[in-house]
């Protein structure tokens, strides 16, 4: 079969629940299990398709149309210059966290020692260690099937630069005992439980709660990490965390209201949400 019938039929049988145009997911499938651009497939119709990759890409159409997210029909996801392999045991990176990536760098300077909390996937540890000039860079996650994710997501990142980062278990800053960090950066669960039903089914249903929701009507993580994160920065060191758009001044008045912050700012993301608050560790 050639990727032109293929993308036809897909095109076709390819509905769901969750599916938007069905052509255009058809292409994506196919690109992404090829490991080929996004439009590829419409230039190259006439390629013949072996049994084995057209399986596959059978394979992956029949999880979307049960409503799985793309990302982990196809196994991986697009985070800034680097491709991330994905599955349900991660939650799927999203272009508001690039953001967070390009604030990290900006304020800790791309040096030192940086730590990503709540790692999931490592797609910001490890676009910090390709992209920064860091000593080290620590990933924390509560869950070992993440970090499972992560260590195996080293091998997207030039295999110089593999070294400086270091995956640890353990829930939020516990892994860290004894360290002393530049940066603290952190996309932690934010969302209440009781939010729950008003999330898409294609998040609701298929991404790792642990990864999703927080007590405290979203705040028990950020609240815990506030007020622990003074014990591992440095004097002077930076906390930068992504938070929920309606709570960000929630969080930016916790942060003023801890004696150990200087700073604190509100940032936007990529839509003029305000989705992101850094402060800067006191001196003394």
């Amino acid at each position: 079969m050639t990727v032109g019938e293929l993308l036809d039929q897909l095109a076709v049988t390819l509905v769901g629940p969750h599916v938007p145009p069905a052509r255009a997911d058809a292409r994506d499938v196919i690109a992404s299990l090829l490991d080929k651009p996004r439009f590829w497939p419409s230039g190259n119709r006439a390629l013949e398709l072996d049994g084995v990759t057209e399986a596959a890409i059978r394979a992956a159409a029949a999880r979307l149309m049960q409503g799985m997210p793309m990302q982990y029909a196809v196994g991986n996801a697009a985070f800034r210059h680097l491709t991330l392999a994905v599955d349900a045991r991660v939650l799927i990176p999203r272009p508001e966290t690039e953001v967070l990536v390009d604030l990290a760098l900006m304020v800790s300077g791309g040096v030192g020692t940086i730590a990503d909390i709540c790692t999931g996937s490592g797609c910001i540890a490890l676009a910090l260690a390709a992209e920064g000039s860091y000593d080290r860079v620590i990933g924390t996650d509560l869950s070992a099937d993440a970090l499972e994710v992560a260590r195996g997501n080293l091998l997207a990142i030039p295999e110089e630069r593999r070294a400086l980062v270091e995956f640890r278990q353990g829930d939020l800053l516990a892994p860290l005992q004894g360290e002393r960090v530049r940066t603290i950066v952190s996309n932690p669960p934010y969302i209440s439980p009781a939010e729950a039903g008003a999330l898409p089914a294609a998040v609701r249903d298929w991404e790792p709660h642990l990864a999703l929701f927080s007590d405290d009507d979203g705040m028990a993580a950020i609240r815990a990490l506030v007020h622990g994160a003074p014990d591992v920065l440095q004097p002077g060191g930076v906390l930068l965390m992504e938070v929920d758009s309606t709570r960000a001044r929630l969080v930016r008045d916790v942060l003023e209201g801890d004696p150990h912050y200087r700073g604190v700012e509100i940032r936007l993301d990529l839509t003029g949400r305000e989705r992101f608050v850094v402060a800067r560790r006191k001196e003394s």
